[in-house]
């Protein structure tokens, strides 16, 4: 059963804020860790304490940026239902869920950099995993290559071109285009806005946790000997792009932040797109059990546990 439904501390507060309810109108009280329901009358308990509240956030693996005068990658998908959500999407409602029941979580994995020989067997950058809580985000799109003049690939946010190739689209509601730049390694498309030539576009800021960071950065595009210079990454783990004689810089770990596309004249592997990340936020009353297969923590922020799942695939359930 998944509805959104409005939070106040107590009854008091709720009646101050809803002068006119209308039926069908759900509420949560965390004073109790009560929800009720609007009957056209009267306010009436249901469920009581065997369902829950629980926001998220759900990022996913940014791409790997391309060798060889490559594009960045394009940051991974970005859905949550705190604060922004990525390209261009409303913010998503928070998540009525059972206890003793198991919900499905995946961290998506960064995709490869792209790797080979500069002006032979170059590689574009690779996708990234997608991410899991319920719903899905997607990897974000890998850069392209110099060789073949390629294009940035699609993801949830857009691999940046190679030299004269068409940038990679995003995905609306999880993230932005990828950029473009003539005769070089365009950005990687971000979480918040689409790159526009060579650098990495920004990611979004969340405070989920407690702490403001922000993730889902796009990378940045690699250097070219036409145009002199290099992209710089997206705030939000976007990976630079490689300077002259440099590989790009890997996107961060559990930002989901694209890879940064290599310069010209090189032979190796460039940079990776970063992990993603899964956070999870419910009454404190509550006990979270994090399943086999899954890397996490909890820990409690004011009236609220939160969990950040860093690795893994598993189930998660509540007592």
């Amino acid at each position: 059963m998944n509805q959104a439904v409005m939070v106040f501390t107590n009854s008091t507060a709720r009646s101050a804020a809803l002068t006119s309810p209308s039926a069908g109108m759900v509420t949560y009280l965390s004073g109790t860790n009560v929800y009720e329901s609007y009957n056209g009358t009267s306010w009436v308990t249901f469920g009581g304490p065997a369902v829950i509240l629980v926001d998220y956030l759900v990022i996913a693996g940014g791409g790997g940026g391309g060798q060889g005068i490559g594009g960045g990658g394009g940051a991974g998908g970005y859905q949550t239902s705190v604060g922004t959500t990525g390209g261009g999407g409303t913010t998503l409602p928070s998540l009525i869920l059972y206890k003793s029941t198991n919900y499905p979580v995946r961290v998506g994995a960064g995709g490869a950099g792209g790797t080979g020989i500069y002006n032979n067997t170059a590689t574009t950058g690779g996708n990234g995993s997608p991410s899991q809580f319920i719903l899905y985000s997607v990897g974000g799109g890998g850069g392209g290559i110099w060789t073949a003049q390629s294009n940035g690939k699609p993801g949830a946010s857009g691999g940046g071109n190679a030299y004269a190739g068409v940038a990679g689209t995003g995905t609306f509601g999880q993230g932005f285009d990828g950029g473009f730049r003539n005769t070089a390694g365009g950005g990687g498309g971000g979480a918040s806005a689409a790159a526009t030539n060579h650098n990495g576009a920004a990611g979004i800021s969340s405070d989920i946790t407690g702490t403001s960071i922000t993730r889902g950065g796009g990378g940045g595009g690699g250097y070219s000997p036409d145009t002199g210079n290099s992209g710089t990454g997206g705030s939000g783990g976007g990976g630079a792009g490689g300077a002259s004689g440099q590989f790009g810089a890997s996107g961060t770990v559990n930002t989901g932040g694209g890879g940064g596309g290599s310069a010209n004249g090189l032979t190796g592997t460039t940079g990776s797109g970063g992990s993603g990340l899964v956070v999870l936020r419910y009454p404190s009353a509550l006990t979270i059990t994090i399943g086999a297969g899954l890397t996490g923590s909890t820990s409690t922020v004011g009236a609220n546990k939160v969990t950040t799942i860093t690795a893994g695939a598993g189930n998660v359930s509540w007592a």
